[in-house]
């Protein structure tokens, strides 16, 4: 994936974090997640709880009192934007709004003071640890991959995936276009323009709510920013390649240019200059959706997972590699929005995650991490109850549901709370990944009633001191996270 040139570079990065280190420890938390999964909520959410003193039982080190302060301070690295927690809470807290997805890379440094559990550490610690949390998009994650297959390979891989399942009805327009190119005919700026466009509004009705996707790289083509309308992200797949070198001029030559170009522009300055430094790492996912929408997306997302998996440096750390090239030895894989379940079916939840995360680490042979699996929910915006039907009791979630959500013939206008019936989960999370034919036969669908809710009104004190943010494992998440490092 990386050449010796990007390892030096790398390399260097790295000594000169340890070189900081000596002074002001520190530790970088990567955050990523697919579409809809919540990476803006759960950094907002752990530095609010942080910050004023939120219910984290199990948080070790708050739960002892050895953490004596935490704040915020100015990042390390001036060239990436900070993360605006300040403009993400406040739509949390006052507007009751979700703040806006991630677009771009961020960054933002928490520091917290504690006092070691051990005397010995106490000697030498000093009981200071720098928390750098680098937010940035899953869809970028996914890109990864694409620095060990050349244009051929990626062309039949990405055709290959598009003709299968739903996939095939989505990508019917454009891959009637592209079977009407000639690849070896002259390169033209107005077709590879159209067959770009073609192909990311493919990507685009596979990411949608109705469909729910995950595999949808090249993660820029869905949120190119500064970069729309380059050439680095005007081209596109083409079926069938010979394998053969492309003529020069021809249409498949500009293609693979510009694939290369796609890949030392956006995706080696990525890993090179973030993904390689970090030293932990949450994926969170939005599993709920994909059960929502059935085999076909959890299968998807675990084709996802298994490919975020495999472009992590993960295992234990020794001490060369954590001077020149750093393991993740920690990854947390995050089922959000449990607060939209029962609490009776979270380890329902949990266990299709695990399910997912299993297949994907048999497949890669991903040893030497520590890794773990979670249900959660960043901010807790439901509460629940039981209500009586027909002589029955149910188990609900009572909150506001966002204006235009339904639930039957019921739309709702974003003022008035309700409680639902949320439905069950399988016992046995091998329902979900059952083989299912073109026509869809074998799909187990799941009588859910998944609403999004808004986010909960959260209550002041006396003195208009605002509480912390609800949360279901928040705490749970931090202490595998970082309970060792302030241990």
């Amino acid at each position: 994936m990386t050449s010796f040139a990007d390892e030096a570079a790398i390399a260097f990065d790295n000594l000169a974090d340890r070189a900081a280190n000596l002074v002001n420890p520190s530790i970088r938390l990567g955050v990523t997640g697919l579409a809809r999964a919540g990476k803006t909520v759960f950094i907002s959410s752990l530095i609010h709880n942080l910050l004023h003193g939120g219910r984290l039982p199990l948080f070790e080190p708050l739960q002892a009192g050895r953490i004596s302060a935490t704040r915020l301070e100015p990042q390390p690295d001036d060239a990436v934007p900070r993360f605006q927690y300040e403009d993400h809470i406040r739509a949390l807290v006052k507007d009751r709004i979700w703040p806006d997805s991630t677009r771009a890379i961020s960054e933002l440094r928490l520091t917290i003071a504690y006092e070691s559990a051990s005397g010995w550490n106490r000697l030498f610690s000093p009981g200071r640890l720098s928390v750098d949390i680098v937010d940035y998009p899953g869809e970028w994650l996914l890109d990864l991959p694409l620095l060990s297959q050349d244009y051929r390979d990626f062309s039949a891989a990405t055709v290959g995936l598009a003709r299968t399942g739903i996939r095939a009805e989505l990508s019917r327009e454009w891959l009637e276009r592209t079977a009407t190119v000639d690849g070896d005919a002259p390169a033209d700026e107005t077709l590879a323009r159209e067959l770009a466009e073609r192909f990311t509004a493919y990507l685009r009705a596979c990411r949608a709510d109705e469909r729910s996707l995950s595999t949808l790289p090249p993660g820029r083509f869905l949120m190119p920013g500064d970069l729309d309308g380059s050439p680095a992200l005007t081209f596109a797949p083409l079926p069938d390649l010979p394998d053969t070198r492309a003529p020069k001029g021809s249409l498949r030559a500009m293609m693979e240019r510009r694939y290369e170009a796609y890949k030392s522009v956006v995706v080696k300055p990525f890993f090179r200059e973030h993904f390689a430094r970090l030293d932990r790492q949450i994926v969170l996912v939005d599993a709920l959706q994909a059960i929502n929408r059935g085999p076909e997306a959890v299968q998807d997302l675990e084709r996802a997972l298994t490919d975020v998996l495999a472009c992590f440096r993960a295992g234990s750390n020794s001490f060369l590699t954590a001077l020149v090239r750093r393991r993740i030895d920690r990854v947390l894989v995050a089922a959000t929005k449990a607060d939209h379940l029962h609490h009776e079916s979270h380890d329902r939840l949990e266990a299709i995650t695990r399910r997912l995360v299993d297949r994907a680490t048999t497949r890669i042979g991903m040893t030497g991490a520590g890794i773990e699996v979670m249900a959660i929910a960043s901010v807790r915006a439901t509460r629940e109850a039981t209500v009586k039907q027909n002589g029955d009791e149910l188990p609900v979630v009572v909150g506001t549901p966002m204006a235009g959500e339904t639930v039957g013939k019921e739309r709702f206008d974003g003022n008035r709370k309700t409680a639902i019936f949320p439905g069950d989960l399988p016992a046995d999370p091998e329902r979900f990944f059952r083989s299912v034919d073109d026509a869809g036969h074998g799909a187990y669908l799941p009588e859910l009633n998944i609403v999004r809710f808004r986010p909960p009104q959260i209550e002041e004190t006396g003195g208009g001191v605002t509480l912390s943010v609800p949360h279901i494992r928040l705490d749970r998440a931090m202490q595998f996270l970082l309970g060792d490092k302030l241990a």
